[in-house]
């Protein structure tokens, strides 16, 4: 049997540990139990949610104002864990994968029937990333399945630069803060849509879409 402190030690050395393996376990209740919690991420910080608890993905859109109208991008560990959400891997979305996670590339494919319309908008579609970043990283693993992605603020307003400003916005809405961990960049990720075959840009972010264009051969 896995021992779970053990394993989120091993990956977030950089964190001060006690503290760390405390927030991670708090946070990984919460999430079990439909919760929402705030997390810092390698971009921004974000509000993180069970996919596949949609009394949660109303919670999501409750805490930020967010109309349904708008997707939830969503986390995940890594290129495996695509099948759990989206169909339809192309040999391009792999190789930017491959190439650019973990990191600031959210990928936009095509969805999985058993996920939320709320995640998708009512679209055919999913937003996935996976994180540079110890702590969602250890909270997908733990959790066993992928978590909400959306930054942490109200809708319409800037994006947080600090937990301070985290909970300005949000007060007492979420159900945990993690405090650990490294500081985000406050850059957000850029967005290609890969569902008609060649990468169509959605939101330009920390990576160059032009580098993404002459890379993905």
């Amino acid at each position: 049997m896995v021992d779970i402190e053990q394993t989120i030690t091993q990956i977030t050395t950089d964190i001060p540990t006690t503290e760390c393996v405390g927030e991670i376990l708090g946070a990984l209740d919460h999430l079990k139990s439909g919760g929402v919690v705030v997390l810092p991420t390698d971009t921004l910080y974000g509000l993180a949610a069970d996919v596949f608890n949609q009394d949660a993905l109303e919670r999501v859109f409750a805490i930020k104002g967010r109309e349904s109208d708008l997707a939830l991008p969503v986390l995940i560990t890594d290129w495996a864990m695509v099948a759990v959400v989206a169909e339809n891997k192309s040999d391009l979305a792999q190789r930017l994968a491959k190439k650019y996670w973990p990191g600031p590339l959210t990928l936009v494919l095509p969805k999985l029937p058993g996920v939320s319309c709320l995640v998708t908008a009512g679209r055919d579609t999913v937003a996935v990333r996976s994180p540079n970043h110890p702590v969602p990283q250890r909270l997908i693993t733990q959790l066993g399945r992928p978590i909400t992605g959306t930054s942490a603020n109200l809708s319409g307003e800037p994006n947080p630069r600090s937990l301070d400003e985290v909970r300005r916005q949000l007060g007492n809405s979420v159900d945990y803060i993690i405090s650990y961990g490294p500081v985000p960049t406050g850059t957000a990720s850029t967005i290609v849509d890969l569902t008609n075959g060649l990468p169509k840009l959605i939101r330009e972010g920390a990576i160059p879409f032009m580098e993404i264009l002459h890379g993905n051969h």
